[in-house]
């Protein structure tokens, strides 16, 4: 059976987080409800109007090629990529195509480096609403700062494009660069496909655009690479052209062919200068890079010997990751290594599970999340020095989480202390065992699980206030004398 090699690439284009557009002092605010208002003469391309530089946009990505590895160019320059379509009220765009700001630089997914051929600068176009019988135009998003970041044809399968985009995505975000919210438009992404029948051959590419979600990412890759081998195998040649992905239809459907770049006729940007980046600018930027995904987890799997699930929540959820840290320094001092690691599986369990089923769609910095890291600290403590059961631990952690109070003052105000007495705990036990006589007979006969369903019953009765272990001592001294 003939086989057929893809070779995947992948363009993506990333809205930064600036105060101000990408050539002009209007506010960058692309979510803007209201059309055409944050808009003026420069970002609308008004004859005679002069564009000036977001230096904070050049920074953030210089900060995120030097996150992928990326060689900085020391001189850059804009160019005017010419072409025609409504949402572009200049009739053209600034971007870079010659002197991008980042290249040749790699992100790893799974132990495979991944080529970045190219990190530049550019601004967005506007945004069109389509009508039954006229389309609108709102320039709110035009000249919004725009990053694109171009892959070399490495990938080798749609769920490695998917991994890519999730990566970057992550790596964005912990950068403080963009949100790359895809819903939002924030981040937008097209996948260069082609087969081949040699590897690492390049077949003729098609562009896949419209991919607004990291599903439809792999979804779209792994239907063109199906349609591309189907032509193929029939001996017909893969037209090189743009196709766009219909999510309802979970297939590409074809919508011009393929520009070139002699095409967009690039040339400089007569309007703004050239950019010198000096070394101590790339050292400064380097310095403000913080700890990124893959040294979590690394760090994460070392300090704290976490499983590898639990490690990649707390790298995709950065916030969620940063208050356990808080947590684990805030747990009783001078624990032996044992007991620290339990306290520490302990903690991370509870904030996976438990308060994660809590805040539901909340986030950990939103002003309404109560739970001090002191406090929650203070809770696994009280789990693991015994003094509260897994019972009494979910009453408390839910009254924390509505009012912010110390699990202390909860448990005192509550009643909710462990009875830990014998002659309190002996007469429940006594009370058990004469309700549940079939249960009795069950324990007697050798069904074990027949014990643990007596000692829920002392649980239920004392609404979860006996000490567990205590409760199975007294009820099996009992049960021996019967």
């Amino acid at each position: 059976m003939e086989k057929f090699y893809p070779t995947i690439g992948l363009e993506i284009h990333v809205e930064l987080k600036t105060k101000t557009k990408m050539f002009c002092s209007c506010l960058n605010d692309p979510e803007e409800r209201h059309p055409n208002v944050n808009i003026c003469p420069i970002c609308l391309g008004h004859p005679g109007t002069l564009p000036v530089i977001n230096e904070e946009a050049v920074k953030k990505v210089i900060k995120v090629g030097l996150a992928l590895n990326c060689e900085i160019s020391k001189i850059s320059f804009f160019e005017r990529k010419n072409y025609f379509y409504p949402d572009l009220p200049k009739g053209y765009q600034i971007s870079q195509y010659q002197t991008p700001l980042c290249k040749n630089g790699f992100l790893e997914i799974e132990g495979r480096k991944i080529r970045i051929r190219r990190v530049h600068l550019e601004e967005d176009t506007g945004r069109l609403l389509h009508e039954k019988n006229y389309s609108l135009v709102d320039f709110n998003r035009a000249g919004v700062p725009l990053m694109e970041l171009v892959t070399e044809p490495d990938i080798k399968s749609a769920k490695e494009a998917r991994k890519f985009a999730q990566e970057l995505q992550l790596i964005l975000r912990y950068l403080g660069v963009s949100d790359a919210n895809m819903e939002k438009g924030q981040m937008r992404i097209e996948a260069n496909v082609s087969l081949s029948r040699k590897e690492n051959e390049l077949g003729t590419k098609v562009e896949i655009k419209n991919l607004n979600s990291f599903k439809a990412v792999e979804e779209a890759i792994e239907y063109e690479i199906k349609r591309q081998t189907e032509i193929l195998k029939k001996k017909k040649k893969i037209i090189q052209e743009t196709r766009g992905w219909d999510d309802i239809k979970k297939q590409t459907f074809p919508q011009r062919e393929k520009e070139e770049a002699k095409d967009y006729r690039y040339f400089p940007e007569p309007d703004l200068p050239p950019l010198e980046i000096s070394s101590e600018m790339i050292s400064s930027i380097q310095a403000e890079i913080p700890e990124l995904p893959q040294q979590r987890r690394e760090r994460f799997k070392r300090e704290y010997q976490l499983d590898e699930k639990s490690i990649e929540v707390f790298a995709q959820q950065k916030e969620l990751g940063e208050f356990f840290e808080k947590v684990i320094s805030e747990l009783p001092p001078n624990l032996n290594q044992k007991d620290l690691f339990a306290m520490i599986k302990l903690s991370a369990n509870y904030i996976l599970s438990d308060l994660l089923g809590l805040l539901k769609d909340k986030k950990i910095t939103d002003e309404s999340f109560l739970i001090t890291p002191e406090n929650f600290a203070e809770f696994i403590t009280l789990i693991y020095q015994g003094k509260i059961s897994s019972k009494i631990a979910k009453i408390v952690l839910e009254e924390m989480f509505k009012t912010g109070k110390d699990p202390d003052v909860i448990i005192e105000e509550k009643q909710l202390v462990l009875i830990h007495g014998e002659d309190e705990l002996k007469e429940v036990a006594e009370k058990v065992i004469f309700e549940n006589q079939k249960a009795v007979l069950d324990f007697k006969s050798g069904k074990k699980e027949a014990l643990q369903f007596l000692i829920g019953q002392i649980m239920a009765k004392t609404k979860g206030r006996a000490h567990p272990q205590k409760a199975r001592e007294i009820l099996l001294k009992i049960l021996d004398t019967l």
